[in-house]
């Protein structure tokens, strides 16, 4: 059967959104996606929340996505916001066909776990071990 146009196609902003967002929430290590303020407004007019903490900038067959995230304590950022771009950008391609140029992660907090204050928790621990690790290399 030849591939012959019939007529266009057109993805909303809120469907791209929502397969974004239903993605990330999916990836250990992600707490939350974050609406900020203008998901804040966006529930109190009725709108989705499913897209909340996602921003989609479209330009034809071409996509960015700006992600806004919440994520776990004790996660390598950098590691596990390469792994949300590779994996949204690879369901969103094969999803919708579109092309996505960008995927931006913005990390706007992190989750501690339940009955730990951030005072609590010893940020120096981790030195303490490099240098008990550099003593016993020397």
């Amino acid at each position: 059967m030849p591939n012959k146009k019939i007529g266009e196609i057109s993805i909303s902003d809120d469907v791209i959104g929502i397969i974004a967002s239903l993605t990330v929430i999916e990836i250990e290590g992600v707490y939350s996606m974050s609406g900020g303020f203008a998901g804040g407004l966006a529930n109190v007019l009725g709108r989705s929340d499913l897209s909340r903490g996602v921003k989609i900038d479209k330009d034809d067959n071409e996509v960015k996505v700006e992600l806004y995230l919440i994520l776990e304590y004790e996660y390598s950022i950098p590691d596990l916001a390469w792994k949300i771009q590779d994996k949204v950008k690879r369901t969103l391609e094969a999803m919708t066909g579109l092309n996505i140029i960008e995927v931006n992660i913005h990390v706007q907090g992190v989750n501690f776990p339940e009955g730990e204050e951030k005072d609590d928790i010893d940020f120096d621990e981790d030195e303490k071990e490099e240098e008990d690790l550099d003593e016993d290399n020397s």
